[in-house]
């Protein structure tokens, strides 16, 4: 017991929780449970919508449209004839009229209270019922049961086990907002992450009007799944073919410039990776990247000094992924090669050419999954040849794009260069 009260757990709120033990068999359950928002790239990253009784962490520096993409999704439930409380504990409700009147919300379900101890939030919610609950955010929400400020260890564990104590007893969906670090972390505990149902990052550089929502976990849906956003004076719009904005300003017959098809969850994505190989004037060159892993640009560079005999690892090397994507999967390797082996030559890849594949040590290009829905994206956006691993085009059936196989990136850079 006392090592309980010292981990800071309610230990007799867990006892009036319990329940008898159920049979998984005999438990009912319906997919159509879920509802939607309308917001279709806020539903996809959700898994297909929102769970009853789930419980939704949003993070992402700050001014970076997490509150704002919340009261929108706050207005579309509230158009549904649903109620949704809104619980801000770092604006007053004039402050949230003022975003409201600028997103033009208009749903009359959206209820606002400004308060910050959980123990009045709960004394309100028990008195009426909703159909979701936001927390903006849960670093300014404290428990009086604990002594600590808000925003500690201690408090951000507490206040979010009791959310989520309650979304699980009154199946209310939760949305919390978490600060996160200056690395991008949520801050808090680590357990924080641990106890909720879905976490989603809300991405993006303030430079640009674009922006990634994106699943790194998520109970009742696949992980790393995206929604892409557009900022605009109104408020957040969807995306609905980010291909085509990612490759919108590319500039045509330019060296160093290369499309690859990314996998982000189950959507397929064509981007731009550019590159910039130039000489160095210092002693020791330099490595700039943007979108990309770090280690992983190092190793190809090797793979091309080595397998391929182009001497770049002495010259200053610069790869960014236009659009503020990041590119984290394996098959991203062939367009970065060819990217760098553009810019080093100084002779422009085919821009009808799309190229993925995941490169070995020893120069050999890898299969990878879903090469089928890849190739369709290149060709419902006017692609007319794909140069891909091997192994995946000997599984596809050419249609309105030349798919070409590569077995190793020697074979893969004649042909592109040719």
């Amino acid at each position: 017991m006392a090592e309980e009260a010292a981990a800071g757990i309610n230990v007799n709120r867990l006892r009036e929780t319990q329940v008898s033990p159920l049979i998984l068999e005999e438990i009912k359950y319906e997919e159509s449970d879920r509802f939607l928002t309308g917001i279709e790239e806020f539903d996809r990253v959700l898994g297909g919508g929102i769970v009853p009784g789930s419980v939704v962490l949003i993070g992402g520096d700050p001014g970076i449209g997490k509150s704002t993409l919340l009261l929108q999704v706050a207005e579309r439930i509230g158009r549904e004839s649903k109620s949704v409380l809104y619980i801000s504990g770092e604006e007053s409700p004039s402050q949230i009229k003022m975003r409201a009147e600028r997103l033009c919300t208009t749903a009359k379900g959206i209820y606002i209270l400004s308060e910050t101890s959980v123990e009045e939030i709960l004394r309100h919610i028990q008195k009426t019922e909703y159909s979701a609950l936001i927390v903006d955010s849960i670093q300014t929400t404290f428990t009086s049961g604990i002594s600590s400020a808000p925003g500690s260890v201690s408090q951000v564990r507490e206040v979010a086990a009791i959310l989520m104590n309650y979304a699980k007893k009154s199946c209310v969906p939760v949305f919390i907002v978490g600060h996160v670090t200056k690395d991008g972390s949520i801050a808090g505990p680590r357990v924080l992450e641990h106890i909720v149902d879905t976490v989603l990052y809300f991405e993006g550089d303030r430079g640009h009007p674009y922006r990634i929502l994106r699943s790194v976990k998520n109970r009742f849906g696949s992980t790393h799944e995206i929604g892409v956003f557009e900022m605009k004076e109104g408020g957040l719009e969807e995306v609905l073919n980010p291909s085509s904005l990612f490759l919108s300003e590319r500039t045509v017959g330019s060296a160093g410039s290369v499309v690859v098809s990314s996998l982000e969850g189950s959507r397929p994505i064509l981007t731009e990776i550019q590159a910039l190989v130039s000489p160095s004037p210092f002693g020791i060159p330099k490595r700039g990247v943007i979108g990309v892993d770090y280690n992983r640009l190092l190793l190809l560079v090797a793979v091309l000094d080595k397998r391929v005999g182009m001497h770049i690892q002495g010259q200053d090397i610069f790869v960014n992924v236009v659009g503020g994507l990041e590119l984290s999967e394996p098959a991203s390797d062939l367009g970065i090669i060819a990217a760098l082996s553009s810019s080093f030559k100084e002779i422009p890849v085919d821009p009808y050419t799309v190229v993925f594949g995941e490169v070995g040590l020893s120069g050999e290009v890898r299969g990878v999954t879903s090469a089928e829905i890849r190739v369709k994206e290149a060709a419902k956006l006017g692609f007319r040849r794909c140069i891909i691993p091997e192994r995946n085009a000997t599984q596809l059936a050419a249609d309105s794009v030349d798919i070409i196989g590569v077995s190793t990136v020697k074979s893969a850079l004649e042909i592109m260069f040719s």
